[in-house]
Order: structure tokens, then C-alpha cells, then sequence
């Protein structure tokens, strides 16, 4: 599975035999994941030395070893180196998911459903990665890591993710947060917006910090490149029932033999093959150990927090018994005293019948009373709320009627606005006809005058006319005078 070195022909199991069969192990929770063309391939540890020493010896050979363990753990002890790596190894596991799962739904040509082994592991590597730098809340049963929180902020940053979100929250089977943020991912790539939602999410490092480590996947670049690679998904079309899903209970287990290639690795010996069988099986072993004891360690947790909750509710029994008890003996001592005082009631109700007879009268004479005096006042009620209504309608009516006077004064209002401004315009013109008037009247006195004037001149023309014909017949009777004397 990884790229090997050629193993020396030598027999015994000297330094570079033991180096050789360590470069060989796969560890599972230390180990880096390189990308060959479409393949996964487990390769050592790039900043461990594993270089064999220049003449190793058959005696010092496990001293070697032990030294070569020791360097191991103190190399790989830093955080930031983990970290580091565990980040590179989500991001191909991511790249080979993703491709896998875009081609074989091609070749299938249909739509996938949530028993197609490919999709299960591209969900189980998307739950990994955004697990990866969580901070731990404490709760009274352990340590809890959920990413359903980060997802949440989704529907603040795109408001399409709103029915996502609403959705999960109303699906019935779901109890645990870690069932939701799986919902939340089948139903955002049912949507095809699961690259969408992730890169607004991503962008917002500001809020992430409330849920993730500063050298968490979605607070690096790796979370970029993934989100990037999100987007090939939206060719192919999937379709869940996540009704009949058990979306809490799942187990997120990454299998790597979908995307191994198997390597041609050189034969060794027989003693090389026992070594590595043996290193192997040590750390298969302590791996399980260390699951094994988490789990315990889970399991112990929440015994304890059984057992509590069994306590308090086994003190809260007895409560309850103490006070089942206390009323079953008042419900007996009440049972006592209802007898005796019905034995009671029957013995005076005998010596009592007369007396309560008349007092029987009176009290249905006073209830006739009473009666009929209810009856009164319920009319008088009633003449108060026909009165009271009446008014009411009068109001409505006043109402409107002031409604309608305030529209009319309005109106009025408006008209008068009108004249105002036909008055203006009116005086206006008055005092321009006005100060016509005063010309023309100018002017005819001008003409008057000038008329004066030229009666004037004619009369003065007509009495010179006279006196030139007086002249011409003064003229006509002296020239008939000559006239006569010359003949």
C-alpha cells in the first residue's frame, strides 16, 4: 500500500530491517494520506527520520528500535504538526470522495438514494471535516462535539437555507445534534446548494471562532478547497427518506479499501515478515486499546450520570410514596367524618323536619322575592343596553354627520380659497380697466377740446365766408353800378 524501499538480503533483523518494517506500518491515528492519480496511498511520517545507520549490528538492533520509537513519539507529539496533517489527510480523503462519488453516479446514471455506499462515505468524510477543531462543550455526561451549531449560522448568512433549517428542526426522529447536522447535509445536497451554504459559512471566520480552533480544517485553506470542490456534486441528483433514517445512531467510520491501490511491495524474509506481523499487531492493539478505553471511559461516564439520575429518581419515589400514603389516610379520616356527620344530619333532621319546614316556606317566599326582583333588574338591564345602543347608533350618527360637515367645510373652505383668488384677479383687471378709463377720458377731453377748437375755426370760417360774400356782392353791385355808367 505504500511506496516501499528494495529489503536487504541479509538474514538477520538488523537496524535497516527493523526501519523498513516500521516505514511499512500503517498507523491509524498518526499517519499522512498522499494522493496517487485517483488512488489513496498511506506514507510515512514526512518529518520522521527513518534512515538506517551505516553499519548496523545484530546486538544493538532493538536498541535501535526502541530509539526509533522514542523519535516517533517525541516528533509527533507536537500539536501543530497534528493538526497540520490531519487537515492534509481530510482534504484528499475529501478530493478522492467527491471524484468517486461524481463518477460512479455518472456511470450509474440514476438518482442515488442513502443506501449508495459511495454518498455514505462522501457524508461520513464531510462529517469528519467539519469535526475537525471543534472545541469540546462540557455536559454532565462527557465531552460533546457537534457541528450542528456552525450549520445553524447558515440560515443568518444565505436566507435560502432558512427552509433547510426549519425542516431538520421538525423532523420527529431526531434527538441528537449530530442527527440534525447529518440531515442538515443530505438535505443541502438534495438542494444542490451544499457548496453555496459552505462557502458563505466558511467566509465568516469571525463567527467560526465561537465553535473552532484557530487551526481547524473550515478555519484554513484546506476549508476553501473543499468547498471549492463542492460545487462538481450539483450534476448529480440524490433523493433520502429521512423519515425511515437513523440518523443519530450512525457510526462515522471512514473505509479506506474503497480508495486504496495496492503496491508491489518486494517479498522479505521470514524474519522481516515476523517483525512487521509483530509491529503491526502492537499497534493495531494499541489503537483498539485506546478506542476501547475512550469508549470505556464514555460508557463509565454516562453509568455514572444513570446512576445519579436513578438515585434522584428513586428519592423522589419514596416523596411520592410518603405523600401517596398521607393521602390515603386523609381520604379514610375524611370517609370517618362524612359518616358521622351524615348519622349526624339524620338524627337532627328528624327532630328539625318541622322547624325546616317553615323555614323551607320562607326561604321559597324570599326566593320568589328575590326571583322576581332579578327579573326587574334584568329588565331594567335590558331598557339600560337598548338605551345604551340607541345612544351608541345616535353617536355613529353624530359622528358622521360631523364627518360629513367637516368634508363640507372643506369644500366650502375650498370655494372661498377660489373667489379669494378670482377677487384678486377681478380687482386686478378693475384697476387696469380703471386706468383705461382715465385715458380715454383724457383723451376726450384732448378731443373735446380739439373739437372746441375747430367749431371755432369754422365759425371763424364761416363769418369771413360772409363777409367775403358781402365783399363779393358789394364788389357784383359796384361793378353793375360801373357797369350802368359806362353804357
Amino acid at each position: 500500500m505504500s511506496a516501499l524501499t528494495p529489503q536487504s538480503d541479509m538474514p538477520t533483523p538488523t537496524t535497516d530491517k527493523i526501519t523498513q518494517a516500521a516505514m511499512e506500518t500503517i498507523y491509524l491515528c498518526k499517519f499522512r494520506v498522499s494522493m496517487d492519480g485517483e488512488w489513496l496511498c498511506l506514507r510515512e511520517l514526512d518529518d520522521i527520520s527513518l534512515t538506517p545507520d551505516p553499519e548496523p549490528t545484530h546486538e544493538d538492533s532493538w536498541e535501535d528500535l526502541t530509539d526509533l520509537v522514542e523519535q516517533l513519539r517525541d516528533d509527533t507529539e507536537d500539536p501543530n504538526y497534528l493538526m497540520a496533517n490531519e487537515r492534509m489527510n481530510l482534504m484528499n480523503m475529501a478530493k478522492l470522495s467527491i471524484k468517486g462519488l461524481i463518477e460512479s453516479a455518472l456511470n450509474l446514471g440514476r438518482t442515488l438514494d442513502s443506501d449508495y455506499a459511495p454518498l455514505q462515505q462522501f457524508f461520513v468524510v464531510m462529517e469528519h471535516c467539519l469535526k475537525h477543531g471543534l472545541k469540546a462543550k462540557k455536559t454532565f455526561l462527557g465531552q460533546n462535539k457537534s457541528f450542528w451549531g456552525p450549520l445553524e449560522l447558515v440560515e443568518k448568512l444565505v436566507p435560502e437555507a432558512g427552509e433547510i433549517t426549519a425542516s431538520v428542526k421538525d423532523l420527529p426522529g431526531l434527538k441528537t445534534p449530530a442527527g440534525r447536522g447529518r440531515a442538515w447535509l443530505r438535505l443541502a445536497l438534495m438542494q444542490k446548494k451544499l457548496s453555496e451554504y459552505m462557502k458563505a459559512l466558511i467566509n465568516r471566520k469571525d463567527l467560526l471562532s465561537e465553535f473552532y480552533e484557530p487551526n481547524a480544517l473550515i478555519m484554513e485553506e484546506e476549508g476553501h478547497i473543499i468547498a471549492g470542490l463542492l460545487v462538481g456534486l450539483n450534476v448529480i441528483d440524490a433523493n433520502f427518506c429521512m423519515k425511515g433514517e437513523d440518523l443519530d445512531s450512525q457510526v462515522g467510520v471512514i473505509d479506506f479499501s474503497m480508495y486504496l491501490k495496492d503496491g508491489n511491495s518486494s517479498k522479505g524474509n521470514e524474519g522481516d515478515g515476523q517483525i512487521t506481523a509483530i509491529l503491526d499487531q502492537k499497534n493495531y492493539v494499541e489503537e483498539l486499546n485506546r478506542h476501547l478505553s475512550a469508549t470505556v471511559n464514555n460508557l463509565q461516564a454516562k453509568v455514572d450520570a444513570l446512576e445519579k439520575s436513578n438515585t434522584k429518581l428513586t428519592e423522589e419515589l419514596a416523596v411520592a410514596n410518603n405523600r401517596i400514603i398521607t393521602l390515603q389516610e386523609e381520604m379514610e379520616r375524611v370517609k370517618e367524618e362524612s359518616s358521622y356527620l351524615l348519622e349526624s344530619n339524620r338524627k337532627v333532621t328528624k327532630q328539625d323536619r318541622t322547624a325546616d319546614g317553615l323555614a323551607l316556606s320562607e326561604a321559597r317566599k324570599q326566593l320568589k322575592e328575590e326571583t322576581q326582583l332579578r327579573l326587574d333588574v334584568e329588565k331594567e338591564l335590558e331598557v339600560q343596553i337598548g338605551m345604551r345602543q340607541e345612544m351608541e347608533l345616535a353617536m355613529k350618527m353624530l359622528e358622521k354627520d360631523v364627518c360629513e360637515k367637516q368634508d363640507a367645510l372643506v369644500a366650502l373652505r375650498q370655494q372661498l380659497d377660489d373667489l379669494r383668488a378670482l377677487k384678486h384677479e377681478l380687482s386686478f383687471k378693475l384697476q387696469s380697466s380703471d386706468l383705461g378709463v382715465k385715458q380715454r377720458s383724457e383723451l376726450n377731453s384732448r378731443l373735446e377740446e380739439k373739437t372746441n377748437q375747430m367749431a371755432a375755426t369754422i365759425k371763424q370760417l364761416e363769418q369771413s365766408e360772409k363777409d367775403l360774400v358781402k365783399q363779393a356782392k358789394a364788389l357784383n353791385s359796384a361793378a353793375s353800378k360801373l357797369i350802368h355808367k359806362h353804357h
